[in-house]
């Protein structure tokens, strides 16, 4: 039975946000790393809940909630509200934020920029008032570079340092199941491991994949610059990967972002057998699946 929320409720999931294809393409003089990837949103996240309250309060729960670091009061969550109601002119917002952290923290799939982008979501329909997109992008980038994409959780291709955006191809039915060894990966350290900053761009992105297999083939072609360094720093991923590469039900298996979470591309009705099954193997592992789309 679906869970009954109070009547002023609102309640989203924070989709992980998954790099397909990840390709650094240069480095700016600021030290912004430029990249061309392509993004994917799939029904697996955390889950935010926003109601009425006398007061302004975030509540953190859910099996990662441990792992925020700092006091409660530097979240990011808290940060988007405060910067939300200085744009939309709303003095002291009386509002109750139930953060239900299910994504591993820092593990490569904007946990943390899916919360804030949600959150903005979720402000303008409790508050009614809807920023210029414009307006929004600003707000979003903001709060950090990966706010803007997770704004629209659908299919996009970033460039620039994540902040030029253009709509992604259309995907066929596709399972993915994500898995994360638990084990942190500093993110400047990847970056800093890199041998060479100006790889080639993605190939021309079709407007349309057909089948899982099509989409396989083209991702074949690209890479994700980032996983060799990271693996070098965290043995634990290519044992993922290879665990994944040994299933034939998996398409594609790559890791997402910096890491350390890979992800394995299947049919719809394979993703859950893979997951019971990897479940089994690595009970040490953090594994979830869900449709692609």
């Amino acid at each position: 039975m679906a869970p009954v929320h109070p009547p002023s409720q609102r309640v989203e999931l924070a989709r992980a946000k998954v790099n397909l294809a990840l390709h650094i393409t240069g480095q700016r003089p600021d030290g912004y790393h430029l990249l061309d990837s392509l993004v994917v949103f799939p029904q697996i996240g955390d889950r935010i809940a926003l109601q009425s309250a006398e007061k302004l309060e975030l509540v953190l729960e859910g099996p990662f909630a441990r792992d925020l670091e700092g006091p409660t009061d530097d979240n990011l969550i808290l940060k988007t509200v405060r910067s939300f109601a200085d744009k939309a002119d709303i003095p002291n917002p009386g509002i109750r934020l139930t953060l239900t952290k299910r994504l591993p923290v820092s593990s490569g799939i904007g946990g943390g920029s899916s919360d804030a982008a949600t959150t903005l979501r979720l402000l303008e329909d409790f508050s009614g008032t809807y920023l210029q997109e414009e307006e929004l992008h600003a707000l979003a980038l903001s709060l950090g570079a990966d706010v803007p994409v997770c704004l629209f959780p659908e299919p996009q291709i970033m460039r620039g340092i994540g902040d030029e955006l253009d709509p992604g191809p259309e995907l066929p039915p596709c399972g993915i199941v994500l898995v994360n060894p638990k084990v942190g990966v500093s993110t400047p350290e990847v970056f800093k491991s890199m041998t060479r900053r100006d790889n080639p761009a993605l190939p021309l992105v079709p407007e349309k994949f057909e089948t899982l297999g099509q989409l396989a083939g083209y991702l074949a072609s690209c890479r994700n610059d980032l996983q060799e360094p990271a693996i070098g720093l965290c043995g634990p991923i290519g044992e993922i990967l290879a665990a994944l590469e040994t299933d034939s039900r998996i398409e594609l298996a790559r890791m997402s972002g910096s890491g350390a979470t890979c992800f394995g591309l299947c049919e719809p009705k394979d993703m859950l057998d893979i997951e019971r099954g990897l479940r089994t193997e690595h009970p040490e592992w953090w594994i979830a699946s869900g449709p692609l789309s």
